[in-house]
């Protein structure tokens, strides 16, 4: 790795913001076609119109710059889309919608290059692979499960291990969607047939989990 010029260039405020956001844009981009190895310094500098002197004062080497980028991903993957209220008992009512809502998060089309990528490094920067991990399934795993375990609480479900049927539902929704775009197999599912997935989805859950009626 070359070492990083000096530099005295101090921005402030709105300045520095703009300028860390126009060099994680060209980064993204670089890295997005050209893969972690294949990206340079130099070319990213050279996409988002600034000097490499520039670049060295936000970020020492290419691993920070990547670090930025999966950081800003983990943030994106936090949309709100599993934040449930534990107290409305119409389970598969919540869960077609928030499936609905994760799977089209999930198969927008600009989503599969930055996970590709991040696979792709995890061996050699495993900390990254993890803190993606952590901020994106497994959170939503985490929140969803906890939903349930409030359902069982209110004689709603049964329940064996909310994780693993939190975890299981979630596969369910995007079972033949997700896996086709991140392999470049398929372009991305129509809204139609997202629905048709989560609503085939929800019915196994409940099947599986439904309490029995009190009589």
């Amino acid at each position: 790795m070359v070492a990083a010029p000096s530099n005295n260039l101090h921005l402030v405020g709105d300045e520095d913001s703009s300028k860390r956001r126009q060099i994680l844009d060209g980064a993204r981009k670089v890295f997005l076609d050209l893969g972690f190895d294949g990206a340079s310094m130099g070319e990213i500098a050279r996409a988002a119109g600034v000097s490499k002197g520039t670049l060295y004062v936000y970020f020492h080497d290419k691993e920070r710059l990547f670090e930025a980028i999966v950081e800003q991903e983990c943030q994106a993957q936090a949309e709100g889309i599993f934040d449930i209220d534990s107290d409305d008992h119409d389970v598969a009512a919540v869960l077609k919608r928030l499936g609905a809502a994760y799977v089209r998060f999930l198969c927008r089309p600009e989503k599969a290059s930055p996970i590709r990528t991040v696979i792709a490094i995890a061996d050699r920067m495993p900390d990254l692979g993890r803190r993606f991990y952590e901020a994106g399934p497994a959170r939503g795993i985490a929140k969803l499960a906890a939903y349930l375990a409030a359902q069982v609480e209110a004689g709603v479900l049964v329940v064996e291990d909310c994780e693993i049927a939190a975890a299981q539902f979630m596969e369910s929704c995007h079972a033949t969607l997700f896996k086709p775009i991140l392999f470049n197999f398929a372009p991305a599912p129509s809204s139609d047939r997202i629905e048709r997935a989560v609503c085939i989805a929800v019915k196994t859950f409940m099947a599986a989990h439904r309490a029995p009626a009190r009589s």
